[in-house]
């Protein structure tokens, strides 16, 4: 009896050394083995290693909350399951030797003992279970259990991924490190602009039992902390969670991370609002190297400027960015655009993601130093074309710089025809978005600052006409073609007035 104790009580110790606790866990685990000890006596050699192993395992996670990380990365034994290939040496029996794959159900079928499940267990959980297995026919079997080939990994990726599903991972021999993380991460092609990194969840089967570890993925980019980039196992499933509130200025960090955003693809945006060329636009990465290896994400600024620059009254302010998140929800960013123009700061120009709605609102009101900064900035177009006809030195489509006043368009084209123009007042025609045609007439004063009603910011397509002064008209005559626009002239005359 005494050596029957003996060796219960070895097995206990070697299935703790396995699982490497803490000193607390140990003793609170060896109190319990001693007690069903004494309870039951007649157990002995033949303990059920299974159940004994659930019972050790089931302890040592609830003394292991708060501490999930360091026993997700100390658990490193290989534990069996279907698809491997094992190895089991009979010593001086090789009738009973060979190699046995680990069926569907879990089981390994041996020669005069049968189907053994060995699904969860490591390899010297199994040599010890098939060692009792052949007590009952072999004097002292010592058993050798070795993994031939090892079975692909399967594990599942979803939340804020550019690809979630299913992935597989193949070991290509039993001392191969598991992959982590991070490695799953960039193999479903890296995470979204709205992942939280923070709180990345991974849910792991011990023993019929769901435990959910947290690794904070940001504090390994900027803290080294290596343990955060869990060791993964087989069945292991990745949930990347919705961040509450995007960071604008940590996504440059994320895109320079080897799992972190993709910036190789071009993707496609709706611009609306007061744009120039509202629609849906493709916005392609930025290129840089030599070798163009290398790729910028696409950013707000390159779609506004492939959707021809916002317009002089959008309110750059407040710029929304409407994104939809992994389940269907939607998140809305609220940029401001004029800390980029004003400031320099980057952080406002927000990486895009396919499906991105973009829109710009219509400021409610802009003084003209904002006008001639917006005009200036990156996020406006180059030029913009007016018309200018009549009685000025060259009548024509002029090309000038977005949020050009009046008086300035005006000079653009030579100025006024001082023998035959009409330099007190001008008309202003304009296309309105909803396809009707506008008419203001406006006194002008060249000395003038921008200013609405005498001097106002010229849109995209606009026309002023400058008319002849009264001496001007009696002296043509009717009929008479004096202007190189006299067409032109003759339309708006007909259809205005003048």
């Amino acid at each position: 009896m005494y050596y029957s104790h003996c060796d219960f009580f070895m097995k206990i110790t070697s299935i703790l050394y396995q699982l490497n606790f803490k000193h607390s866990s140990k003793i609170t685990v060896i109190i319990t083995a001693l007690f069903l000890a004494i309870q039951t006596p007649s157990l002995g050699a033949e303990l059920n290693i299974q159940e004994t192993r659930k019972l050790i395992s089931s302890e040592a996670i609830a003394q292991t909350s708060g501490t999930t990380i360091g026993f997700a990365n100390r658990e490193t034994n290989y534990t069996l399951g279907p698809g491997d290939l094992v190895r089991l040496d009979i010593f001086q029996v090789p009738e009973y030797s060979g190699e046995f794959p680990v069926l569907v159900d879990g089981t390994i079928s041996l020669r005069l003992v049968g189907n053994v499940q060995v699904t969860g267990l490591s390899l010297e959980e199994v040599s010890e279970l098939v060692r009792q297995k052949y007590a009952n026919y072999l004097k002292r079997p010592i058993i050798n259990v070795g993994l031939v080939s090892p079975r692909p990994l399967k594990i599942g990726i979803s939340g804020e991924i550019d690809n979630p599903g299913s992935y597989e991972f193949a070991l290509g021999s039993p001392n191969q490190k598991f992959p982590t993380v991070t490695d799953i991460i960039e193999q479903a092609g890296g995470i979204t602009t709205l992942a939280d990194v923070r709180n990345v969840e991974i849910t792991r089967t011990i023993n019929g039992r769901s435990i959910v570890f947290t690794s904070d993925l940001w504090s390994l980019l900027n803290k080294n902390r290596l343990d955060q980039d869990i060791s993964l196992r087989d069945g292991d499933t990745i949930l990347i969670p919705t961040v509450d509130k995007i960071d604008s200025s940590e996504l440059d960090r994320l895109a320079d991370a080897s799992f972190g955003l993709q910036s190789d693809e071009p993707v496609n945006v709706a611009v609306v609002g007061e744009i120039y060329r509202p629609g849906t636009h493709t916005v392609r990465p930025e290129q840089i190297g030599d070798e163009q290896e290398a790729s910028l994400p696409p950013r707000l600024t390159q779609a506004l400027e492939v959707a021809g620059g916002v317009k002089p009254l959008a309110d750059v302010r407040k710029v929304e960015i409407h994104r939809e998140t992994w389940d269907g929800q939607e998140k809305v960013m609220v940029v401001n655009l004029w800390e980029l123009i004003q400031a320099g700061d980057e952080d406002q120009d927000i990486i895009l993601e396919e499906g991105d709605t973009i829109i710009i609102p219509e400021a409610k009101a802009l003084s003209p130093e904002e006008a001639e900064t917006i005009a200036e900035g990156v996020i406006s177009p180059a030029t913009i074309t007016v018309n200018i006809v009549g009685e000025v030195g060259s009548p024509g489509p002029q090309e000038v710089r977005p949020n050009t006043p009046l008086n300035q368009a005006i000079l653009a084209a030579g100025g006024f025809n001082n023998r035959r123009a009409n330099t007190q007042t001008v008309q202003l025609v304009r296309l309105n978005p909803n396809g009707t045609v506008a008419k203001r007439t406006i006194d002008v004063d060249l000395g003038e600052g921008i200013d609405e009603e005498h001097n106002p910011v010229l849109k995209n397509n606009d026309v002023v006409m400058v008319s002849r002064s009264g001496v001007t008209q009696v002296t043509d005559g009717l009929g008479k073609v004096l202007s190189p626009v006299a067409g032109t002239l003759g339309i708006l005359r007909i259809f205005f007035g003048f």
